[in-house]
């Protein structure tokens, strides 16, 4: 009887995690990046591939950055979300177009809308792997000394926006 004790207490222990680890939400896996300086870069512009954007020029302002791609599927879904805000004028929303091809991009943002302030081009993806990026969409607030302090993960939905995104904005642009 005592030797069925041992392997009866593993198989235990093993449902218990197993139990918890599928109760957990994948879209809440927290980044090592909040609260720490946002991985600088300087990019071609999407639009003007002569022209470049850095991270330094959004010192002092509180800013969002939003990765995505024309093949990207739930980009499309988050699309409507993100062309509202920037009509609201809340905060300014910068793209890093990742792992796709210039002419793709342009054409989905002229069929799709641009919400935009300006996006930059990521083709090789080495930004993105810098921000910990593993699939888009995904979205950075960024306050005005350039630190992460939200990452969400998966298309902005307009829960999170109203419920995460926005307060922590605005609370960020108060102080």
């Amino acid at each position: 009887m005592n030797r069925y004790l041992l392997p009866l207490g593993i198989f235990i222990v093993l449902v218990v995690f197993l139990g918890i680890g599928l109760g957990l939400n994948p879209r809440e896996v927290p980044s090592p990046l909040i609260n720490k300086p946002a991985p600088v870069f300087e990019l071609a512009q999407l639009h003007q591939a002569d022209k470049v954007f850095a991270t330094k020029d959004m010192l002092g302002k509180v800013w969002l950055l939003n990765v995505w791609a024309s093949w990207c599927v739930s980009c499309r879904e988050e699309h409507p979300v993100l062309l509202d805000l920037a009509r609201s004028n809340v905060v300014p929303v910068y793209g890093l177009n990742y792992k796709d091809q210039r002419d793709a991009a342009l054409a989905w943002l002229k069929q799709f809308g641009d919400p935009y302030a300006l996006s930059v081009m990521d083709g090789g993806g080495r930004v993105g792997m810098d921000y910990g990026v593993y699939g888009v969409p995904e979205t950075f607030v960024i306050d005005k000394a350039g630190v992460i302090r939200y990452k969400q993960i998966g298309p902005v939905t307009p829960k999170a926006l109203s419920e995460k995104i926005l307060p922590l904005v605005r609370k960020l642009q108060s102080s």
